[in-house]
């Protein structure tokens, strides 16, 4: 029990200087040197918890994403209004998570193919709840129909994080509620 408790606390140190160091120096500036010198362990410490780096980025931002999420005991109560407004939270409030975000799906998985499965399931996951949520949304919603919706507003979602990563002046949050009245549509 000791054991496990001390591998949980070296856990939580190297994500709270994963964390740190993204927040200071972004995607680009983080190294596992640096991981380890500021969570205090050693290389070996690192590698008996994550397999990379990227594993132990991936983990923090994934974290960040379940601390907004509607119904993290999946309880199966949120609406896609409830999904989205915790996405929206998300980019908004953690501006440095969501720009490490994309660029771990779009650079990151391009050439690790463990990274590509990962966020392809998060995708899957997600779209699956999304698609749920607008069925609660829209009670008299053919499955079908609620499946392509949430597909749009996912991919349109994950569009406009994109130019907000790049445009800081872009209103996110606007722009994603407009989207998501859009495709929700009237009752």
């Amino acid at each position: 029990m000791v054991r496990y408790r001390a591998g949980l606390q070296t856990q939580e140190r190297i994500l709270g200087a994963t964390r740190s160091l993204l927040a200071e120096a972004g995607l680009e500036g983080i190294t596992l040197k640096g991981i380890c010198e500021r969570a205090g362990v050693l290389p070996g410490s690192f590698y008996n918890l994550f397999e990379t780096k990227e594993e132990a980025v991936v983990t923090v931002v994934r974290q960040a994403l379940e601390a907004v999420d509607p119904d993290p005991a999946r309880h199966r109560r949120d609406t896609v209004e409830d999904l989205a407004e915790a996405y929206i939270r998300f980019i908004c409030d953690e501006p440095v998570l969501a720009r490490i975000y994309v660029q771990l799906a779009v650079a990151g998985s391009a050439h690790d193919h463990r990274l590509r499965g990962r966020i392809l399931r998060h995708h899957a996951n997600r779209l699956d709840r999304f698609s749920a949520g607008m069925r609660r949304s829209r009670p008299g919603l053919d499955p079908a129909e609620a499946r392509r919706r949430a597909e749009f507003l996912l991919a349109a979602l994950q569009g406009l994080t994109i130019w907000n990563v790049l445009d800081p002046a872009f209103d996110f949050a606007a722009h994603a509620r407009d989207l998501l009245a859009s495709v929700v549509g009237p009752e």
